[in-house]
């Protein structure tokens, strides 16, 4: 068997082939011949349509699960923040890769305009307040993002900033922006820093709680195949897959997909994990949050329990608000 061709599922945006590319090097490193498969995606080729109004669940996975199901490819590549959270029947997660930066980060036209804003760091918590340096300001700048809990987390901050809709892969939203009168756009830092992407002008976001599970690449195959799974499985990082497990016990547990402003973070320190997550209300006028350390041994159902203690702390009304938009 260790002569058959391991055949990966891949969307064709540059960032997409590079995680498939990590993916067969992996294979490669643990002795598994595999070769990429190209599979275009809804998401890839309507680049008009917000995400959250294409019913975003699986919108960049669905193409690839139909091709592993009718066993067109053996295993597929995600970013694992754009898989739902129930995966499709038959299929099952072969590999967790270890995370690289879970960060937003913001590009911007003018350093002097944008960066103390994107700092924030001295006007924490007065971003609405009447003496604040934003408040004054006299023009709000326009952001650009396509992701609705980067909009909503932004306004929170900043309520008197525009918010405009950037669709498109990674490369065509840097040309967006270059070309736009927009101050400034949002991207996942890992994204732009995996394809070498990363402008000179760009600064993480600190403050931004990311979605859940950003940062990491998973790898599915389908259930009944033992070979495609154990090969994959060589390279599974455990802390990266308990951490994000958490984060996406957390979102299916508040209700979310990828169109409801939910972020989350787990991370491992000294056989802890901390945990922080939030819901915020479309227009990030409402925001609920928690924060949870507890010991690696007792982590197994943390997502599922901050969940349920932030909608009896606020998050309830915000989620209803939410189904109820929709």
């Amino acid at each position: 068997m260790m002569n058959k061709v391991i055949r990966i599922g891949t969307r064709e945006s540059q960032l997409a082939v590079w995680q498939a590319t990590q993916v067969k090097d992996l294979l490669s490193q643990h002795g598994f011949a595999a070769e990429l498969v190209y599979i275009k995606s809804e998401g890839d080729i309507d680049l008009k349509t917000p995400l959250y109004e294409m019913g975003v669940q699986g919108i960049f996975t669905r193409s690839l699960d139909i091709a592993l199901l009718n066993n067109r490819i053996d295993i597929a590549v995600h970013s694992l923040k754009d898989v739902p959270t129930q995966l499709p029947k038959g299929i099952v997660t072969a590999a967790v890769l270890k995370r690289a930066s879970y960060k937003d980060l913001l590009v911007y036209k003018s350093e002097k305009q944008v960066v103390p804003i994107a700092i924030g760091s001295e006007w924490e918590g007065e971003a609405s307040s009447q003496d604040s340096p934003l408040a004054t300001s006299h023009l709000p700048l326009t952001i650009a993002t396509s992701s609705i809990r980067r909009k909503a987390q932004w306004l929170n901050r900043y309520p008197n900033h525009i918010i405009e809709n950037l669709r498109g892969n990674v490369n065509t939203r840097l040309q967006k922006l270059a070309d736009s009168h927009w101050n400034g756009a949002i991207f996942a830092a890992a994204g732009l820093e995996r394809i070498g992407l990363r402008p000179a002008h760009s600064i993480e976001l600190d403050w931004m709680l990311p979605a859940p599970a950003q940062g990491a690449i998973v790898v599915a195959c389908r259930k009944d195949d033992q070979y495609a799974f154990e090969a994959c499985h060589l390279f599974n990082d455990a802390h990266t897959a308990l951490c994000t497990g958490i984060e996406r016990d957390f979102l299916r547990a508040l209700l979310g997909g990828c169109s409801t402003p939910i972020s989350a973070l787990a991370s491992i320190a000294d056989d802890t994990v901390h945990f922080e997550g939030n819901i915020l209300s479309l227009d990030g006028k409402e925001k609920a949050s928690i924060e949870k350390t507890v010991a690696i041994n007792n982590s197994n159902n943390l997502g599922v329990i901050a969940a349920k203690e932030l909608l009896q702390n606020g998050g309830q009304v915000i989620a209803d608000q939410i189904q109820h938009a929709k």
